[in-house]
């Protein structure tokens, strides 16, 4: 049993360190905005300039800066690949558009291309599907976000890999339920994609699942459910105060402070568990970071929903599938690093390699978000 015990440590610690490898050169899926008016026929497209140098390289002269030289240079480029990437139709075909205006625009996560087209139909109908195909070559996880405004009434809508073609007409306008499973779906999607997030989850579990100083075995199952309950509790309530500030356009802070302070607080976390700096109370530290972390998971509802009648419901749809993906990977992790915490290997090799691998990661996140600041 023992050996056995040992060797599913060993497995799981590969996976850790698998994940935890990994994420040096993971990046934020990347998203675009959509504002489509059809009432006045207009609509906007924002594209992260970012993004726009993976689909094509922007940076003429090879300096790793984009200056507005290269950029007005690559304006012919942008839009027709922008214009080639969305499709506006009805029954009659396909809908013409004429661009009005082109220049930057600014969100929370940095600078976007923005075009502003007018929108002209066949007989001048109006259009009623939206099929978009930008950046899912370059990016699988790639989500278009949409506000459309009809007579005079808003809705919010995402187009993805598997869901391309959104619809533009009153009678197959997403209902309330629709429009909350929406951004439920996208909670779940953002948090398990979120790897600096996990990463963070990861390290307060982390303590709940080990042996203590004296070499005494762990705790009994209840009582250390009760201590992760504590400590999950503390990281949801904190998160979704902030989420709700920040959507609701309460309280905005920009996103690269944001996402320095997150890398920063995965660090702190992982000494945390090795020498206590921070006291053993890991429920405080998870309350206290918790709060910036829900900045971050507003990033971008926040840019999609200002102004929208159907914000609070998206944000709850949106916070809730937070909780949920927070909630699976808890029921998939926690158990496995219990037994593993049940072995000496676990807490003398496999927690500091991995406090170790984390923290390195970490800080480089730091170092390279700083840098664009």
């Amino acid at each position: 049993m023992k050996r056995f015990k040992q060797r599913v440590s060993l497995t799981v610690s590969l996976i850790m360190l698998a994940l935890v490898s990994g994420t040096a050169l993971a990046h934020k899926a990347s998203d675009s905005f959509i504002y489509l008016n059809q009432d006045r026929g207009e609509i906007r497209i924002d594209v992260a300039l970012r993004d726009l140098a993976v689909a094509f390289p922007l940076d003429r002269n090879g300096d790793h800066q984009l200056s507005g030289d290269e950029f007005r240079a690559s304006r012919g480029q942008i839009t027709r690949w922008l214009e080639q990437g969305i499709t506006l139709s009805n029954s009659l075909g396909d809908c013409r558009l004429t661009g009005q205006q082109w220049g930057l625009s600014s969100h929370s996560d940095g600078p976007y291309a923005a075009g502003r087209y007018s929108i002209s139909c066949p007989e001048n109908t109006a259009p009623t599907s939206l099929h978009y195909n930008l950046l899912f070559s370059q990016d699988p996880l790639h989500r278009g976000l949409i506000s459309l405004e009809t007579d005079g009434a808003s809705t919010l809508g995402v187009v993805g890999p598997d869901s391309r073609r959104f619809s533009l007409s009153v009678e197959d306008s997403p209902g309330g339920l629709q429009l909350f499973g929406t951004f439920l779906y996208e909670g779940v999607v953002h948090l398990l994609i979120g790897l600096d997030h996990i990463l963070f989850l990861l390290v307060l579990m982390l303590p709940a699942t080990m042996r203590n100083t004296k070499g005494e075995p762990p705790a009994g199952l209840k009582q250390r459910l009760w201590e992760l309950t504590g400590i999950v509790t503390a990281f949801t309530v904190a998160h979704s105060v902030t989420l709700a500030l920040a959507a609701l356009g309460v309280v905005r802070l920009p996103i690269a402070w944001v996402e320095t302070i997150i890398a920063l607080s995965i660090a702190i976390a992982a000494v945390n568990v090795a020498w206590s700096i921070l006291g053993r109370k890991t429920w405080k530290l998870a309350f206290g970071f918790g709060l910036v972390h829900g900045f971050g998971f507003a990033s971008v509802l926040g840019d999609l929903t200002s102004g929208v009648s159907q914000t609070v419901l998206a944000l709850a749809g949106f916070n809730i599938g937070v909780e949920l993906g927070q909630l699976g990977l808890l029921l998939i992790a926690f158990p496995l690093l219990y037994l593993c915490g049940r072995t000496h290997l676990y807490g003398r090799a496999v927690v500091p390699i991995v406090l170790v691998a984390v923290g390195a990661i970490s800080l480089y996140w730091v170092a390279e978000r700083a840098m664009a600041i």
